[in-house]
């Protein structure tokens, strides 16, 4: 419960997170000093779209919420100076600018930052695609690229590589798994997935991975694949994956999920970690399920949700009464592809609607109904949204 102190709320993490948890505290009731930091210097924005619209010129801002937004709910917004560390005994946040801020409680939102491959040297025309500035520098590029090498067939591998696709680029695609989104998603999924890719043009190369980069004087020129391969490209965008931003809390004592559980902080069902007065919420948190086990959720909509049980639990009110079932989705071309619940890939995928371009997937634990995915099909997929809320979801016959 937030005392009357005078030492505010501090959320370190002004992505769609930290916003989010800001709107629920003000909603939920609380009047309190609430400060949001971030070490971007924009507003806080919508990442999405970084990958699609932005991408390919349709729109040049994905700000979440004007200036006022702020100064209306009385949200002291600090933007451009990260946090370097935390002093939890004496409730103080470390700032990069040498200054250092109290808090009455502290909710960390700082997301992930894109995974880099070791030893790949860092010449132009090679890129990640996390935050505004990589994009902005991304699509930059474009207009003197004819050809680009997409590294990794996750989400955001996928949606570029359809981006690119729509602006006219050649595009080769990379994934040393069986199928695109197989690591998500499970191979037989992927591997429907992956006809849009080849009927539009990509070539997708699956099980092969980036040995080497080919470079001319300062720019990249193409790459060399783990087969012996070599590709030819002015753009190279990497896409293998992401990891917590967690090295500033270094000798904090904040505890940290372990690694196989994706790492992150760890806290419990709604957000509250083992040290008094500090919280974790977002891409960055690895609160306990059900199971006893921590794990991260990497979801658009889960930021929200989770925002909305942090904020209940630290004011002390009960939140909404809601079924929570996990929801992500990617745009793809013309289609997208929506996924409800948690698929795993030891799951046993039925693939029951499928017309060679939409497809409708349910995934069982035994007879248990875990996720249900499909694409180009949002009736069929959401109206399962009741029966994965069900304390034993069950198979559909």
């Amino acid at each position: 419960m937030v005392t009357t102190a005078a030492r505010p709320i501090v959320i370190v993490g002004a992505g769609l997170a930290g916003l989010r948890t800001a709107e629920e505290l003000r909603r939920a009731g609380y009047a309190g000093g609430l400060v949001l930091l971030g070490d971007e210097s924009r507003l806080p924005y919508d990442r999405p779209p970084l990958s699609k619209q932005f991408i390919r010129g349709e729109t040049d801002d994905t700000t979440l919420r004007p200036a006022e937004f702020f100064a209306d709910n009385e949200i002291e917004l600090r933007l451009g100076v990260p946090a370097t560390g935390v002093d939890t005994a004496a409730r103080r946040v470390l700032l990069a600018d040498g200054s250092a801020l109290g808090y009455e409680q502290l909710i960390i939102a700082t997301g992930l930052r894109p995974r880099r491959i070791p030893g790949l040297p860092e010449v132009a025309g090679v890129h990640v695609l996390r935050r505004h500035r990589d994009a902005a520098a991304l699509r930059a590029e474009l207009s003197g690229a004819t050809r680009a090498l997409v590294v990794g067939a996750g989400f955001i591998g996928c949606e570029l590589a359809a981006s690119l696709r729509a602006l006219g680029v050649t595009v080769v695609l990379v994934e040393p798994r069986p199928a695109p989104l197989a690591a998500a998603l499970g191979e037989r999924v992927g591997a429907l997935v992956a006809r849009w890719h080849r009927a539009a043009g990509v070539d997708l190369r699956c099980g092969v991975g980036l040995d080497s980069l080919v470079v001319k004087g300062d720019s990249v020129r193409g790459a060399r694949l783990g087969d012996g391969a070599v590709v030819a490209a002015e753009l190279v965008v990497l896409g293998v994956g992401s990891v917590p931003v967690t090295d500033w809390l270094a000798g904090s004592g904040i505890p940290l999920a372990a690694p196989h559980a994706g790492g992150g902080i760890a806290a419990n069902e709604v957000g509250r970690t083992a040290v008094e007065g500090v919280w974790a919420v977002g891409d960055v948190a690895a609160w306990r399920h059900a199971t006893g086990d921590h794990r991260r959720i990497e979801h658009w909509t889960n930021a929200g949700e989770q925002a909305q049980l942090l904020a209940c639990a630290l004011l002390g009110v009960d939140p909404p009464a809601s079924a929570r079932v996990p929801y992500v989705w990617s745009d793809q071309y013309d289609l997208k592809i929506q996924v409800l619940g948690t698929p795993s890939s030891t799951d046993e995928v039925r693939v029951v609607e499928d017309d060679g371009r939409k497809f409708v997937a349910h995934y069982f634990d035994g007879e248990r109904l875990t996720a249900v995915v499909g694409a180009g099909r949002p009736g069929q997929v959401m109206k399962m949204r009741a029966r994965l809320a069900a304390p034993s979801p069950s198979a559909v016959h």
